[in-house]
């Protein structure tokens, strides 16, 4: 795999690292711990041992020295040993770097995360910032940036074994759903709502299942980390009026392969992966340089309007709407120009296709997607 530099830098405390599978967690922990005390629960036999014996666990962390770094590699595999975890946090004064796939087993668990304790950190699949020369909006589109896909020479096949290890390893093995060929019919159609507003009544039509079991399912994607809710910026909307939440996936190649449509992009397809590629971008960046402390969308309750992204940090906000072609009409105007009242708007941008920067006499700023990444890139998103 190329040795692509990832903008997430090491913690010096304890932290949780959480990122899908194929995000690259494990390179980037060796890379940057490489004389950690090592623990890789996919190693089955050192997890059937701890398994059987967790106290070998608490054996092993008695021979270190205070203040060394522990690796936990996939803890949700066995989330009771976070019970030792915090004993060596408290009196050896050990520090850990605790890898997962899933946040669900360690809800489930009743743990609490440390209690503060540890920093939840996310690795993202790759960003063009750190993809670089090498990164190409066609091919991140049709087969996504995850690591484990964008650096395998048959990209394809890489996606289909990963939804289908994803399946068989993930949800089966793990034994997340009862009902798992209603899981297999669930998702495809999730994939079909990247970006869209989620109607769960649909779903579950569709699926051929109860709608509160669509809702299990929403949480194993989010919480498995593959997809997440966007929810809409309420603002003064009554209970009535409120919206519902857009899914996105964290990967344009992933909600392609579990659709199972891995052929070139489609025109109507564009708009919603493009989206998706803005929206990863953000987290992975917000989530290192605090660009913002909430992220909406922006709809309101009396017209048939939208704002992609409403960034709100501190008392200010910032609207970002995302247009995949190369020309902007007036018609892709009208969101920011219905949310210009917004109270501590500070700044209101147009990312689009095309290759040239422009401003509209009302002051909306039009970015090509290029110029976006790079404002990012050099924290300068805000004004």
């Amino acid at each position: 795999m190329p040795d692509y530099p990832r903008i997430l830098p090491p913690p010096t405390r304890s932290a949780f690292l959480f990122g899908p599978r194929g995000a690259g967690k494990s390179r980037w922990a060796r890379a940057h711990f490489a004389k950690a005390h090592r623990f890789d629960l996919l190693d089955e036999a050192l997890y059937h041992r701890l398994l059987a014996g967790p106290g070998e666990f608490a054996d092993e962390l008695r021979t270190l020295a205070p203040g060394s770094w522990v690796l936990v590699d996939e803890i949700q595999r066995l989330p009771g040993l976070l019970n030792e975890v915090h004993r060596f946090l408290e009196e050896r004064r050990l520090r850990f770097l605790l890898l997962g796939s899933s946040a669900r087993k360690l809800k489930t668990a009743g743990t609490n995360l440390l209690a503060g304790r540890a920093s939840a950190l996310e690795l993202y699949p790759f960003v063009p910032a750190e993809l670089g020369a090498d990164f190409e909006l066609e091919t991140a589109l049709r087969f996504g940036t995850l690591p484990l896909v964008w650096c395998d020479a048959d990209r394809r096949a890489a996606l289909e074994a990963y939804v289908q290890m994803y399946l068989f390893q993930e949800i089966r093995a793990e034994a997340l759903v009862r009902n798992l060929p209603g899981f297999v019919r669930f998702l495809p159609l999730a994939a079909v709502f990247h970006g869209q507003t989620l109607n769960v009544a649909s779903l579950a039509r569709d699926a051929g299942v109860a709608r509160t079991t669509i809702v299990g399912y929403l949480e194993i994607l989010e919480e498995t980390l593959l997809a997440r809710r966007l929810p809409a910026f309420e603002g003064r909307l009554r209970v009535r009026e409120k919206r519902h939440p857009k899914l996105y996936w964290i990967d344009s190649g992933l909600a392609r392969a579990a659709r199972r449509q891995l052929g070139p992009v489609a025109h109507e397809e564009r708009g919603p992966l493009v989206e998706g590629l803005v929206l990863t971008t953000l987290r992975a960046h917000g989530g290192i340089r605090e660009l913002f402390d909430e992220l909406h969308y922006w709809s309101p309750a009396e017209a048939k309007l939208e704002v992609d992204f409403l960034l709100t940090r501190g008392r200010e906000h910032l609207a970002l709407e995302v247009k995949s072609g190369r020309r902007v009409d007036g018609d892709s105007l009208d969101g920011l120009r219905a949310i210009k009242g917004l109270k501590g708007l500070a700044r209101r941008i147009l990312v689009h296709g095309g290759e040239r920067a422009m401003k509209t006499e009302d002051g909306i700023e039009l970015w090509p997607l290029q110029a976006f990444f790079q404002a990012l890139q050099g924290d300068k998103l805000w004004p």
